[in-house]
């Protein structure tokens, strides 16, 4: 299976991480954190004294718990999962980080005319790509089955009460996926840039935001792979983005994906068909000042396709490049408001 296409590589210059630069470059080093979250890795690269960095490690750790705690589909005690599995008529108080993300998800579904859509929890299962699915699919399910779970989803049966409460109309449930991770990314950033952190880079899962420059003065500088159209290796690297104050979230149809009869189902779901998307789009990477919304888009735009993510991009001003397959190779462009995100080659 060839590599991934679009996804971002980290180029944090000459310097490893943690090797004490000149008393006249910077006063503090860069250094790193690492470990585990939703199901995947994360990494945090920042300006600290080598005393703090316990203490900042704790504190990203707290924050990372309590989205899983409130947004996770794995984990049953989660206020997502109560949600899901709460009677139909009941109201709910959610949390304000959990709150802020249905908020946001909400605002996407509505822009994207239902191309993104938090409620696609009963397709992501059935489609065997959720917590009770095997991991390379169920299998494809039938016209009747899949109409059914359709009739269970919709971003418009998302309603709140007048106290601000979240009402389950009666079997509808959320999955977040597609954009919990990108506020994850957020709220981290949110919590160094609170605790007095100059400069830092997060990643979670690939997905990156990048704040203040490093101690040399330079800017976080992240490479995305832009195939040629005749490349079928995928290995060139050509586009280079500073990020600064700025996130980026990379969508793909080789994320998880399973075979069955010669054909390729990818676990994105249209939630206007119920079927995985079946077009040419292989990748999408977005650029947004927030990593949540970078997220969302990135798969809002999957969904859509080549031409009518394109079509909304340029609409919107969306800073997207859009990678498809083209024959043997690949085809790729970029909006404006992505190459002026360039750094000159």
């Amino acid at each position: 299976m060839s590599r991934p296409l679009a996804i971002v590589v980290l180029l944090l210059g000459l310097l490893p991480l943690g090797v004490m630069l000149s008393p006249r470059a910077v006063a503090t080093p860069l250094q790193l954190l690492s470990g585990e979250t939703m199901g995947t890795t994360w990494s945090v690269t920042l300006q600290a004294d080598v005393e703090a960095l316990p203490g900042l490690r704790d504190g990203i750790e707290q924050r990372l718990d309590t989205v899983v705690a409130q947004m996770s589909t794995w984990e049953a005690g989660s206020d997502l999962s109560r949600y899901n599995r709460a009677a139909p008529g009941t109201a709910h108080a959610l949390p304000s980080e959990l709150r802020e993300v249905v908020d946001a998800a909400l605002q996407v579904s509505r822009a994207s005319d239902g191309a993104f859509d938090p409620t696609i929890g009963p397709l992501v299962e059935l489609w065997g790509f959720g917590p009770d699915g095997a991991s390379d699919g169920n299998g494809v399910p039938g016209a009747e089955t899949l109409a059914q779970m359709r009739g269970r989803i919709g971003w418009g049966k998302l309603v709140f009460d007048s106290e601000g409460r979240l009402i389950q109309p009666g079997r509808l449930e959320l999955d977040l996926s597609a954009i919990a991770k990108g506020f994850a990314v957020d709220e981290v950033a949110r919590y160094l840039g609170a605790n007095g952190v100059p400069a830092f880079l997060v990643e979670i899962g690939g997905e990156l935001r990048g704040q203040g420059r490093k101690p040399d003065g330079s800017a976080w500088r992240i490479a995305v792979e832009q195939p040629a159209p005749d490349d079928t290796t995928l290995d060139d690297t050509t586009l280079v983005v500073k990020l600064e104050d700025l996130a980026i979230a990379t969508s793909g149809d080789y994320r998880r994906m399973f075979e069955r009869e010669g054909r390729r189902y990818s676990h994105t779901i249209d939630p206007r068909t119920g079927e995985p998307v079946q077009h040419a789009l292989a990748s999408v990477t977005v650029l947004h000042d927030e990593s949540m919304m970078a997220d969302a888009w990135a798969t809002a735009l999957t969904v859509m396709g080549p031409d009518a993510g394109w079509d909304f991009a340029m609409r919107n001003d969306l800073a997207a490049l859009l990678v498809w397959h083209d024959g043997n190779g690949f085809a790729s462009r970029m909006t404006p408001a992505f190459e002026r995100r360039l750094l000159p080659q």
